[in-house]
């Protein structure tokens, strides 16, 4: 059974336990942090998105095209579906040819609460645009765009664009892709279920791109600085990524995943992150993070206090009184 990571207060009294596992690497493939069991298989969801950038920036699509560091970093977003996600996304497309009915993605409304409510006060509804992985979608449009292939279809696992972020995540984690368990992810395209420990090594490697060849050097070099100037783009309004990559990065670098996962990389030390909540809910996967950012020197006080209401939330009731907390367990004090 996985360590209790993170206990949910209620007045002095332990009320909920979020259970799970993280691992922390270095790109030379050294375990510098583990709880839990993280040679479990898990969906990484998500999270892994940065590494699936990879192939769309070494594609050639960026000079072709005549796009930059915002679709670089919105290739790497799970969005609101705020305006300035939605019309990025949307010109992206006319660029490269496309248009809102070639996204494979699902018609959603906006992540964010206060976009869908600006939204359905304008009349509108749903779009595949609006789509939190929207601009994931529309770099696969672009690659296929590039490379000449099919757009029908590109979702689908036999896709050859699929195979492409398969060959990188191969490389990069040292797991053979072909032989792991995998399904299709919430937005239409495979997701791969992997050991949490290749999941932290891809990161290591990510964050550490040194050791990779010159041509993978210069895209994950590329697609860190995007997302550095652009954490508004990875995510949103009210989001941790963005909140985190505003006041920490480029030396810290996150992205979230669904069913409580987190990925992370720390570039000056060559390290990366990766855990994954056991019930799958993304509170406890806050806490989890900043409980090991903070355990490897990475979240300044300063940088902690600004970051509260999701790496130490307070419980309220509906009168907006404070009536518990949320904290990382003692399992944290046995870590050396």
């Amino acid at each position: 059974m996985n360590p209790v990571l993170v206990n949910v207060w209620r007045g002095s009294a332990i009320e909920s336990r979020h259970r799970g596992a993280i691992a922390v690497m270095r790109s030379d493939g050294t375990l510098q942090l583990q709880m839990g069991d993280i040679q479990q298989p898990v969906f990484p969801r998500s999270s892994i998105k940065f590494l699936q950038a990879i192939p769309f920036v070494e594609s050639g699509s960026l000079v072709h095209y005549g796009l930059g560091d915002k679709q670089v970093a919105l290739a790497c977003a799970s969005h609101n579906g705020e305006p300035v996600h939605v019309e990025l996304v949307d010109s992206w497309l006319k660029k490269i040819g496309c248009d809102e009915g070639s996204l494979e993605c699902g018609a959603t409304l906006p992540m964010h609460q206060g976009a869908q409510f600006d939204l359905m006060a304008e009349g509108a509804g749903p779009t595949r645009s609006h789509h939190n992985c929207s601009g994931k979608h529309t770099a696969l449009l672009s690659m296929c765009q590039q490379y000449g292939d099919p757009t029908k279809d590109y979702r689908l696992y036999s896709h050859p664009v699929q195979q492409r972020w398969f060959d990188v995540i191969e490389s990069m984690s040292g797991a053979r892709v072909q032989q792991l368990p995998w399904g299709y992810d919430g937005c239409g395209i495979p997701c791969i279920a992997m050991p949490l420990q290749r999941v932290a090594l891809a990161m290591a490697r990510f964050s550490d791109a040194n050791v990779s060849s010159t041509e993978r050097r210069d895209a994950i070099m590329r697609i860190q600085s995007a997302i550095s100037k652009h954490p508004y783009l990875v995510a949103g309004k009210d989001r941790l990524c963005t909140d985190l990559m505003e006041l920490l990065a480029p030396d810290v670098l996150v992205k979230v995943g669904a069913e409580g996962c987190y990925t992370a990389c720390v570039p000056a030390m060559g390290l990366g992150i990766a855990l994954k909540m056991d019930d799958g809910h993304d509170r406890g996967a806050r806490v989890a993070l900043g409980a090991v950012l903070k355990h490897l020197g990475q979240v300044p006080d300063k940088a902690a206090l600004a970051l509260q209401e999701y790496i130490a939330p307070a419980l309220t009731n509906s009168r907006g009184e404070k009536v518990g907390h949320m904290e990382a367990s003692s399992d944290w004090s046995s870590i050396s």
